[in-house]
């Protein structure tokens, strides 16, 4: 007895296909109700390490217990391990640690140690992927209708994924934050304005601002709280600011940094520079949606060419062809 298949399109079963489709479909909504569901407040996490960072300040200046100062720290024995395996192997550079520990602040990522993770991982993360695909590849030959060619470009690629990885992981991350805080920028700036003019302290004005903030942007109300935090503890006011600056890659924030700085170091009136900043920053945001909005119809080209067109086609021309070969099997039957 042959089993009985479903309808196919170009060879592929429709009803199989569905089926896959609706089991995809119901997953997802599982998902989406389970998120909405068991929602966090990401407002415990940021006053959690924001308390961390204000406990290892206060050691800082208080008390000089180094033991207190390696818990604040927050190294752990996994990460010297680590460490010390990469000294050992003479793949641990200075100059490579403080770029990937600048990522991790524009990322996001307050715990310094986890430079010494991201260049293991992206030791490790090679070999273990590539011995992976080696076993899949050619050992188990799961693929084998690919030629010699085919299988080592895979191989490669799952190589190069493994090394590049963690940095990509990073810098995703990063580019998101920093667009965050681009968006909230130009109302931070109007805000610590009113505060200034209030007569706020830059503290005050910074804390007052993170906590207006926190909820509508929340990655610029983070770095505010920090900022102030620094300003409170750090007893060069310039270094908050220059901290500020290392953890935001962004250009407008080195605008605001260099005006704090001079505001603080000549006392020239801080409302007034931040109130033409602000009025800068939006005309930047402006000019940046017109310009989005002037290359759309470029970007739309392609799309127009490949999807939407030949269904055009089909549409306004499909009626029209079957009525002409109607017509024309009906001529050839006559005859």
């Amino acid at each position: 007895m042959n089993p009985t298949h479903g309808p196919t399109i170009l060879g592929i079963d429709v009803i199989f296909v569905g089926t896959v489709l609706a089991g995809i479909a119901a997953a997802a909504m599982v998902f989406a109700i389970y998120a909405a569901v068991t929602v966090k407040d990401p407002m415990a996490k940021r006053v959690k390490a924001l308390n961390a960072r204000r406990d290892e300040l206060k050691s800082g200046i208080i008390t000089q217990k180094s033991r207190k100062r390696q818990s604040l720290v927050r190294r752990t024995e996994t990460t010297d391990k680590m460490k010390d395996t990469l000294s050992g192997m003479k793949v641990l550079q200075e100059s490579q640690v403080k770029i990937i520990q600048q990522k991790l602040a524009q990322a996001g990522f307050r715990n310094k140690e986890l430079a010494v993770v991201i260049i293991f991982l992206r030791m490790i993360l090679p070999l273990v992927l590539g011995f992976i695909a080696v076993v899949v590849i050619y050992w188990i030959n799961l693929w084998p209708e690919w030629g010699s060619l085919k299988r080592f470009m895979a191989f490669a690629a799952v190589v190069i994924a493994g090394y590049k990885g963690p940095e990509l992981f990073l810098k995703n991350k990063a580019k998101k934050r920093t667009h965050a805080i681009r968006k909230g920028l130009p109302d931070a700036l109007d805000l610590l304005v009113i505060c200034a003019e209030a007569g706020l302290t830059v503290d005050a004005a910074f804390n007052r601002v993170a906590k207006e903030l926190g909820r509508a942007y929340a990655e610029l109300g983070d770095e505010f709280a920090l900022t102030a935090i620094e300003l409170s503890f750090l007893t060069e006011r310039r270094q908050a600011f220059e901290n500020f600056a290392y953890r935001v890659d962004l250009d407008a924030v080195r605008g605001v940094v260099t005006t704090m700085i001079q505001t603080e170091r000549y006392g020239t009136p801080l409302a007034s520079a931040l109130r033409v900043l602000s009025a800068e920053f939006r005309n930047e945001r402006m000019m940046r949606a017109e310009e989005k909005a002037a290359r759309l119809p470029a970007i739309m080209t392609v799309p127009l060419i490949l999807f939407i067109l030949p269904v055009l086609f089909i549409a306004i021309l499909g009626p029209a062809s079957c009525s002409i070969a109607d017509a024309f099997k009906g001529g050839i039957g006559h005859h």
